[in-house]
């Protein structure tokens, strides 16, 4: 591995580079909470060669967004469908404005 390598993990939203120790410090939660998200669905922590739970940026992102509608009162459950909901919208508004786009594309080109 090479030092560039390195920092290009470093810079990889997706590297699970964050252990079960670290994750829930970094949070200011528990590790039953992740465990619990985990268990809903909504992250799936990859695991290691010894089998521990490693997460990454993206996935602590999401367990953040979790914490706070659960610390407002939002029974977890519901907060990670709310979580899940929230990201299709996403996705379906990125689909729709790059549709968007090639239509105007092609209506530029008559």
């Amino acid at each position: 591995m090479t030092a560039d390598d390195s920092y290009d993990r470093l810079e990889d939203d997706n590297y699970p580079a964050y252990t079960m120790g670290q994750a829930p410090e970094m949070l200011g939660t528990t590790q039953n909470f992740l465990r619990a998200i985990g268990e809903a669905r909504l992250i799936t922590p990859l695991r290691s060669e010894g089998g521990h739970r490693r997460y990454s940026r993206y996935q602590l992102r999401i367990a953040a967004r979790a914490r706070e509608l659960v610390d407002h009162g939002t029974p977890i459950e519901a907060a990670c469908r709310i979580i899940i909901l929230e990201d299709q919208l996403e996705e379906a508004q990125r689909i729709n404005a790059e549709y968007r786009r090639t239509a105007s594309l092609h209506t530029a080109d008559t």
